[in-house]
């Protein structure tokens, strides 16, 4: 089993830039596959990015090219790189990891929130 804590949201303007980081503990993080995703308010959770054990990443259509996911499993954290944010990014992030190379996520972290204004 593995706990999640994410860090590094807050209050940015349309452009700016933010990294999100989940710091891991309990079981080896490298053994997970690790994603992020993101609620918007009256919104369901939604697939933002991951990355399988093999380094693989993928990215939703909407973040593709100003999203970048990463792992340092010597630090046992994953970050997510978020450049030129939108109003639309607004949401509450969470970090999860998957036992399933990602087909199914397992464990989520608390979230944080993001907020962009316009």
């Amino acid at each position: 089993q593995v706990q999640l804590v994410e860090s590094g949201g807050g209050l940015v303007q349309a452009g700016a830039s933010l990294r999100l980081s989940c710091a891991a503990s309990g079981r080896t993080f490298s053994s997970y596959a690790m994603g992020w995703f993101r609620q918007a308010p009256g919104k369901e959770r939604e697939f933002v990015a991951d990355i399988r054990l093999s380094g693989l990443t993928y990215y939703a259509n909407s973040v593709k090219g100003r999203f970048t996911i990463s792992r340092d499993n010597a630090k046992n954290t994953g970050y997510l790189q978020m450049n030129s944010l939108k109003p639309e990014d607004t949401a509450v992030y969470y970090c999860a990891a998957s036992e399933n190379g990602g087909i199914k996520y397992d464990y989520w972290g608390q979230g944080t929130q993001v907020t962009v204004s316009s």
